[in-house]
């Protein structure tokens, strides 16, 4: 299950705005923060996706869930405009924000890169998907 995070919790397990100007990450694990609110419908949609990726995450990634209407002050600091808004933050570099739902096959997969540097097959070329690329061809790197 994500867990909900007011200013305070936000403070003491993400980043301490208050007393740190740069970001500083206070976890110890990578994590995903939901920005969302309850009238929201494609916030109803991800939250219980991301539910489920918080159990098949579970001691790899934390899972976090950030209600706009509860928390303007954690919106407004990160410029949230539109939900859901995702915040992708590994553990040792600078968070990447997402907007919109995504469906749970592209949410693992910026899991995977982006917080755990797991490498993930290109969907970019066929025949690069079929182990026919000899990378020269074209150009990128590729996990087969």
């Amino acid at each position: 299950m994500s867990e909900n995070l007011s200013k305070i919790t936000f403070i003491t397990k993400v980043f301490n705005y208050e007393q740190n100007k740069e970001w500083k990450y206070n976890g110890e694990l990578p994590s995903v923060v939901d920005f969302w609110a309850p009238w929201c419908g494609p916030c109803r949609i991800v939250g219980p996706v991301l539910d489920e990726l918080s159990n098949e995450y579970s001691g790899k990634v934390n899972f976090y869930k950030v209600n706009t209407e509860e928390e303007k002050e954690l919106a407004s600091l990160f410029g949230i405009q539109s939900i859901p808004s995702l915040l992708f933050i590994p553990k040792d570099r600078q968070p990447m924000m997402s907007v919109g739902a995504l469906p749970k096959d592209k949410l693992k997969q910026i899991i995977d890169k982006e917080l755990l540097s797991i490498p993930v097959q290109s969907e970019h070329h066929d025949h690069c998907n079929n182990g026919g690329c000899d990378h020269d061809h074209c150009g990128e790197q590729h996990y087969h």
